[in-house]
């Protein structure tokens, strides 16, 4: 399995946890950055990530930014299984200032261990694919 990471200076943090915990675990990592807590712009490393997912260079991007909103946002695992069972997710994003470390563990696993449960759930992720289509020149 092989992971993209990205984070802005908020979540730079937990992104070097999240990385060592999926090392752990035997995941390859391709670290885009950020490398300290000095300031820069969340949206440079989450189309990096977002890139590298949506090419599937790799099979799934996690971010962390403060908040996770402005990435975009799983709070809980239950809203990972949500997001992994019912819309066959492949970018995570994670709170650096609201989640700890035990709790983004739980999430990773979460994360990792759900699988897409198809089903009706198909059905809606393809109106959403068939849009992409659609927007696409």
């Amino acid at each position: 399995m092989k992971v993209a990471l990205g984070a802005d200076h908020a979540g730079f943090e937990l992104k070097e946890k999240v990385k060592k915990y999926l090392q752990s675990k035997g995941v390859e990592i391709i670290d885009l950055g950020t490398e300290s807590t000095e300031s820069v712009d969340y949206p440079d490393f989450a189309i990096q990530v977002a890139q590298l997912v949506s090419q599937k260079m790799v099979d799934w991007g996690v971010l962390v930014c403060k908040s996770g909103i402005g990435m975009s946002i799983v709070r809980t695992v239950e809203d990972t299984k949500l997001a992994r069972g019912h819309n066959d997710a492949n970018l995570l994003a994670l709170s650096g200032a609201f989640t700890s470390e035990e709790e983004a563990k739980k999430i990773v696993d979460a994360w990792m261990e759900t699988e897409f449960e198809g089903g009706r759930h198909e059905r809606r992720v393809t109106k959403i694919l068939d849009l992409e289509k659609q927007r696409k020149p």
